[in-house]
């Protein structure tokens, strides 16, 4: 088995602190914190002997809860999933088979969820040391290798297949038999053999409404980023290497992603999928859970040896596509959020492609449940990624702030993380150790980060730096860095039909068209910034399958009150912006603040208005023309993730 480049500390070592704690207690007081008090999904779920639904909703559910409570060292937290984990334990089949369902119904029960629920379980072992859960692995995982013998693969399993390698190759570690990566090699080639895919690549363009396909699923896509690092990282306990090169596996992960970007990108460094991929129209979605899940492919990655490129691409989606998905308090969330979104409102005619009219309102189970069970997952994993053990010594990974008390060599050590970036363009490592002990501290620094100081001294610009020494007492280690604001051009897939656009039922393409089909957005280190547009947030309280939504976990429509249809104008052009400056609110949190008169920094721009029409409840993909409607004037841009409405994308105009 190939060693991992970092190991995770666990949720009782590490803590967060400063803005990253306050994220995670709102997270506790909101949706994913109560979830099991107002969902009867998991609240009266199959897995604790309910009748509600018993396949991934509570165990998706649990992999959020569990490093929260645990993170936020909460007692009431961490006795209601002891009581989901005793319940589940409880439940187990003397013959090893983990999840609600009678022999009868194994054959078409889908065991994506089995590697889910033993993912689940391998994490409160961390949280917990509970020795029941070893075993509970074990006899699952075996009974699974034989389920797997007459049976095959199929739907999300066959899917997700590399999931599974996570709890076998812990338990690998714990005690390896044959049988382990003989299962490893099953689910593999039973599964979907996502590098044959992107090596063909079919999928250039989204494939039109109503075309849903596993293959272009925008979570499986997100997931199976990490799926042949995660393989080779297990398959190299066999006398056969699976490549000729160690690198080959990280390759994958890199290409894949630049197929996805390119055809299907978003500013905020992700795909659009709704449900499945769906181009780079700026009002075309991508999915909560699909954002979460590639940070969990981002975070796997890192660990796996892939590049600090994979730190930087975890916190794009964090400091962004992470927080614009759910409201302020965190009661409610999106199942598919815009790049260019300046309403939220029930469509009479869905522009999605394979999800409904409601999927980008704000509420409680919007379109599917999935992401209501599972976006709970992205803060604390993301906290678990702060400070990482490096082989004998400690790394920074997400730059985030955390505490950690550990032991290495036997001397009690304590490392922190001091630090509000990103929204300040520093943080401090403090190291306090008891009695003098050698080992190496390595410090990241973002890939976009110029003009690098560590207590002062100028280093070269770089993405790491290790310092190898004797720590005795209170070391600290303050790291500045500066950023440029970037405008980046963003071509959307197409020209897209608007009105201005149709002479008689054809597409008229003019030199204007294929400017407007060109637009921009700024980009400030691992920060996206974005016209916000004045949202008005109107409550739907109602009842639907015998499911409640009432406050605080109705649904909303959110409706815009502020103008949005404007294009950047200043300087000679794109490449010049003499009118850009940077404001910084004095920052005291929350970090995603949706009181969007302060926001923690803001890019002042010009900007003039043009026409852009509504089409059904959205902006339309392009303006319908680049024509002045009026004057420039001054506008200030915010953080992404302090968004509910917003334009992102927007054209621009010499003047």
């Amino acid at each position: 088995m190939k060693n991992l480049r970092y190991r995770f500390f666990t949720a009782n070592e590490l803590k967060p602190s400063g803005w990253l704690r306050e994220q995670l207690r709102i997270q506790a007081e909101g949706l994913c914190g109560n979830l099991d008090k107002v969902w009867p999904d998991v609240g009266k779920s199959k897995w604790i002997g309910g009748d509600r639904e018993g396949w991934e909703r509570l165990p998706y559910w649990l992999d959020g809860f569990i490093p929260m409570a645990w993170l936020l060292d909460d007692e009431d937290l961490k006795r209601r999933a002891r009581f989901y984990i005793d319940a589940i334990l409880d439940r187990q089949e003397s013959d090893g088979w983990i999840c609600p369902c009678t022999k009868e119904e194994r054959h078409r029960y889908d065991v994506w969820v089995v590697f889910l629920i033993c993912k689940v379980l391998v994490l409160y072992h961390d949280c917990t040391g509970d020795e029941r859960i070893p075993g509970a692995v074990y006899r699952a995982l075996k009974c699974l290798s034989l389920h797997l013998e007459p049976a095959t693969l199929f739907a999300w399993g066959s899917a997700r297949w590399f999931e599974c390698i996570i709890p076998l190759r812990w338990l690998y570690e714990r005690n390896p038999e044959q049988w382990m990566p003989d299962l490893a090699l099953r689910l593999k080639t039973q599964g979907i053999d996502w590098k044959a895919l992107f090596r063909a690549w079919p999928y250039k363009q989204n494939q039109g409404p109503g075309r849903w396909n596993f293959l272009t699923h925008v979570v499986n896509l997100a997931m199976c980023l990490k799926s042949e690092a995660l393989y080779d990282s297990f398959a190299a306990s066999s006398e056969e290497p699976l490549h000729n090169s160690d690198s080959a596996a990280d390759d994958f992960a890199e290409e894949a992603l630049r197929i996805l970007l390119r055809d299907h990108g978003m500013p905020i460094g992700h795909f659009t999928g709704d449900e499945c991929l769906a181009g780079r129209s700026p009002i075309h979605g991508t999915e909560l859970c699909g954002i979460v899940e590639a940070m969990y492919s981002y975070e796997w990655l890192l660990a796996l040896g892939a590049g600090d490129v994979w730190a930087d691409r975890l916190e794009t989606l964090a400091f962004n596509g992470l927080p614009a998905a759910c409201s302020a308090d965190m009661w409610t969330h999106q199942y598919d959020q815009m790049s260019n979104q300046v309403e939220c409102s029930k469509l009479e005619k869905t522009h999605f492609l394979t999800n409904n009219e409601e999927s980008h309102l704000f509420g409680l189970e919007p379109n599917f449940g999935c992401c209501t069970a599972n976006f709970g997952q992205g803060w604390p994993k993301l906290a678990l990624s702060g400070i990482l053990r490096d082989g004998g010594g400690l790394a920074v990974g997400a730059i985030v702030p955390c505490t950690l008390d550990t032991v290495i060599q036997g001397v009690p050590v304590h490392c922190e993380i001091v630090s509000n970036y990103p929204f300040e363009d520093s943080y401090t490592v403090i190291l306090d150790a008891e009695n003098p002990v050698r080992f190496s501290l390595s410090l990241r620094f973002p890939a976009s980060a110029r003009n690098i100081r560590v207590n002062g001294e100028e280093i070269p610009v770089s993405t790491r730096r290790s310092i190898n020494k004797t720590w005795q007492g209170k070391t600290e280690l303050k790291v500045e860095m500066d950023f440029a604001a970037e405008l980046v051009p963003f071509s959307i897939e197409e020209p897209h039909l608007v009105p201005s656009d149709l002479q008689g039922g054809e597409l008229r393409i003019t030199e204007e068209a294929a400017l407007r089909n060109t637009l921009y957005f700024y980009r400030r280190g691992n920060l996206v910034f974005a016209l916000p547009v004045k949202a008005r947030w109107e409550k739907r309280e109602y009842t639907r399958n015998g499911v409640e939504r009432k406050f605080p976990y109705c649904d909303y429509e959110v409706y815009g009150e502020s103008p949005w249809n404007f294009a950047l104008s200043g300087g000679n052009g794109p490449a010049e912006r003499k009118d850009l400056s940077l404001c910084r609110e004095h920052f005291t949190g929350p970090a995603f603040t949706k009181d969007l008169s302060h926001a923690p920094l803001r890019l002042k721009v010009t900007c003039i208005p043009v026409d852009w029409p509504m089409l059904n409840g959205a902006a339309s993909p392009a303006p319908a023309g680049l024509r002045p409607l009026g004057a420039g004037e001054e506008i200030e841009l915010v953080p992404y993730g302090c968004t509910d409405l917003r334009m992102t994308l927007l054209p621009f105009i010499n003047q």
